[in-house]
């Protein structure tokens, strides 16, 4: 079974400094029929303007995964974290018993484009941690996101996994699933078909109860597979 969520459906929040493409329910978009999917909980495309950014905020029991796209987020937290990263990296963080952080865009010409992710945790109350990490880029599937940091994939609280899959033009690729299983597909940049359903760049599919997903592409392309229970 496919859910196919198309990226012009998504709720679009516009506060001047940020643009804001929302999957499921966030902030003061609410609908009922896209509140979350399995443990995934939020997947956030934004989009920041130079010099502007998000102040100091709290967070509590939750996995925040963000990906940048293009330009770098400087970030500061309550765990004395200073980091700065940049398109092609990911940066993790549990928030566990509560931590404090703030997000900006440093640059003064260049907008900041990037991913935020939200699973919810099947641990409540663990000490707040912080990482990030730039995963080569490779034909195939790169496995981002584990529950035991397998293949040097960042820990995750949570039975998941996540993979980044990248590929070229004109190719086909079968990628088995568990049936038991819920997928989410995140198309991050190209154009393709999912057992034939047609997406494009931002369009997302939920998989359930399926055994394989056929993937056929017409440009290069990227997504992100979420294996959820």
């Amino acid at each position: 079974m496919l859910q196919v969520r198309k990226a012009n459906e998504r709720g679009y929040a516009n506060h001047g400094w940020l643009e804001s493409y929302h999957t499921f329910s966030f902030a003061d978009y609410y609908d009922r029929n896209h509140m979350h999917f399995s443990d995934l909980r939020v997947i956030n495309e934004d989009l920041v303007a130079p010099t502007m950014g998000f102040g100091t905020h709290p967070h509590k029991d939750m996995e925040i995964l963000s990906y940048v796209l293009k330009g770098t987020i400087a970030h500061k937290d309550s765990m004395g974290n200073v980091e700065t990263f940049s398109a092609g990296e990911f940066q993790i963080m549990s928030a566990g018993t509560g931590v404090y952080h703030s997000e900006f865009n440093p640059s003064e010409t260049e907008d900041l484009h990037f991913l935020q992710i939200w699973i919810m945790p099947n641990e409540l109350g663990i000490k707040p941690r912080y990482d990030q990490k730039k995963f080569a880029d490779k034909e195939g599937a790169t496995l981002i996101l584990s529950p035991n940091a397998k293949d040097e994939s960042f820990k995750v609280y949570q039975d998941m996994k996540l993979w980044r899959h990248q590929y070229q033009a004109d190719q086909a690729v079968e990628i088995e699933l568990n049936s038991a299983r819920n997928y989410w597909l995140q198309v991050v940049k190209g154009d393709l078909t999912v057992n034939g359903v047609l997406l494009s760049t931002f369009d997302a599919v939920g998989i359930r109860a399926e055994e394989l997903a056929k993937i056929e592409t017409s440009s290069n392309v990227e997504f992100l597979l979420f294996d959820l229970k």
